[in-house]
């Protein structure tokens, strides 16, 4: 009878929203495959160029006289890519635009350290450690926990945590989607908070330096800029996950009908405890992080240290900085070869090779994408339609008072709106620096907070939007407990997490930058130029 009720008035519950969030689901699907994508904003800058150019459009450049980059003439003029000039440039620029890329190369060497440790076993086997090894009463906090620290192995937490929280919560008794629900929002909800620095940080870092040059041609951001906000946030997101689970999701759920599940379902909760060459293996992979760990701060703690800046002694624009993703991927590599040695799963260099081999496989679409997305940058750059983009914006919220703090309250929201119709953070990103990045220079904020605030809102709502990748699978997931289970439902359910997260992570980032002032990462400014 409880099943029948809640059946019946689902349709009422889900009326107007559900319509909403068909006609999102609807868009979004009429929008191309990001790669066309790209390649359609490539020609559509290359268009708009040679149109703007012919039309004489400019704008008074807010630089000031010998600042880097600054025209002579004080003017910030259309370069049109469709001359002769502008053809010979795009040609030459073809291939180094690509190679040239910042976020690539950073990406790859990155993966190759995280492709060690997840296929030695080691994500797997921490994230089990965090949630099996946590009691009934706690168990919800650990998940989410466990979810943030997953995003540090990039699909890991989706096909590893995701189904084993479901069934945690069968085990114990209570509803599965629940324990579904919570673990979802961890990994994908939170995905920009970490304890640590994933793949996403040098990623994000390099599209944010391309476009702080197009005001700073001098202007490096390194992937640590937001770090010790992330760092924070994780307990954050963490928290508002485990209220949002036990105050809102599982109440709403009620009892779980068995009589409702997949046939799949015993294979679903079979859950294995940790062996004890795995445990064997955690202890020494931790001892191993360790020693890395110190032996790394050997090289910049110190006043001496020999990766400080050799001019300044200073951490600001050193190697240390300069060269972080080689310490992400050392730090990848050792636990996870130690790991491997200790279960059996990496027994030589030929496994380590294998794994990195394997990682790469995975990288196939990121690098066609990358490429489209390199040209469009570069040209976007070149035409100088960015900057004059970036000045008129800046004028016009100067124009309506629109200066201060009170931006990044509209700004977050809008690119919680925007990822409802493109999932990819960074192809996101790769649209939206050229743009807001520079915009918000000129208004004397500085690179890094913008990044910051975008990463809040590219997260707060992955939960609840179709074209995040591994949303389907997270619904296959969710029939295994409930069959006839629909992508509104699914939607309905994770609400309430976008919705605490957007409120929750906003006034955080308010309190963390503009009352306490603190640092969002190691020689991170707020304010552009730094002071």
């Amino acid at each position: 009878m409880a099943g029948d009720s809640r059946a019946a008035a689902a349709p009422a519950r889900r009326g107007a929203f559900t319509r909403f969030l068909d006609t999102v689901e609807f868009l979004g699907n009429l929008l191309p495959h990001p790669v066309t994508l790209f390649a359609l904003f490539a020609l559509a800058v290359l268009v708009a160029s040679g149109a703007l150019s012919w039309l004489g459009f400019s704008v008074a450049d807010p630089r000031p006289e010998g600042a880097a980059g600054r025209a002579p003439d004080g003017m910030i003029e259309v370069v049109n890519l469709l001359s002769a000039a502008g053809l010979r440039r795009i040609v030459e620029g073809f291939v180094t635009n690509f190679t040239g890329f910042a976020p690539l190369g950073v990406v790859l060497v990155a993966l190759l350290g995280v492709a060690v440790a997840e296929r030695s076993g080691l994500f797997a086997a921490v994230i089990r450690k965090l949630v099996l090894g946590a009691g009934r009463e706690i168990v919800t906090f650990a998940i989410v926990f466990a979810g943030v620290l997953s995003n540090a192995a990039s699909e890991m937490g989706y096909v590893v945590l995701v189904p084993l929280a479901a069934a945690i919560f069968h085990s114990l008794g209570r509803h599965p989607l629940a324990g579904l629900a919570a673990a979802f929002a961890g990994v994908s909800g939170g995905y920009s908070a970490n304890l640590v620095i994933g793949t996403i940080d040098p990623l994000l870092a390099g599209l944010t330096q391309q476009s702080a040059q197009l005001m700073d041609p001098a202007y490096t951001v390194h992937p640590l800029v937001n770090w010790y906000f992330m760092f924070a946030s994780t307990f954050l997101v963490t928290l508002l996950g485990w209220w949002v689970t036990a105050r809102i999701v599982e109440p709403k759920l009620g009892a779980w009908d068995p009589a409702g599940a997949s046939e799949e379902l015993g294979a679903a909760t079979r859950m294995e405890p940790l062996s004890d060459a795995e445990r064997r293996g955690l202890r020494r992979a931790g001892v191993a992080a360790l020693v890395t760990a110190a032996l790394i701060a050997w090289t910049v703690v110190p006043q001496d240290g020999i990766l400080r800046n050799p001019q300044t002694g200073s951490i600001l624009h050193s190697p240390f900085l300069n060269g972080v993703v080689a310490f992400i991927f050392v730090m990848f590599v050792v636990p996870g070869f130690v790991y491997g040695r200790a279960v059996g799963t990496l027994k030589n260099d030929r496994d380590v090779i294998k794994a990195m081999e394997e990682g790469m496989r995975t990288l196939g679409l990121y690098i066609v994408l990358v490429f489209f997305a390199a040209q469009f940058v570069a040209w976007f750059g070149w035409s100088n339609i960015g900057t004059i983009t970036a000045v008129l914006g800046a004028r016009s919220l100067e124009a309506i008072g629109l200066t201060g703090p009170m931006f990044f309250l509209l700004f977050i929201p809008f690119c919680a709106f925007i990822n409802l119709a493109i999932g990819s953070a960074s192809a996101k990103w790769a649209i939206m620096a050229p743009i807001f990045v520079p915009m918000l220079m000129l208004l004397g904020y500085s690179p890094e907070l913008t990044q910051a605030a975008y990463r809040v809102g590219d997260s707060v709502s992955n939960v609840i939007t179709p074209m995040m990748s591994y949303f389907g699978l997270i619904l296959a997931m969710a029939t295994r407990y409930v069959r006839n289970l629909g992508i509104g439902t699914l939607i309905a359910t994770m609400l309430p997490y976008t919705i605490v997260f957007m409120i929750g992570w906003t006034a955080f980032f308010y309190l963390y930058v503009f009352v306490l002032g603190l640092p969002l990462g190691p020689a991170t400014p707020l304010y552009w130029p730094a002071s």
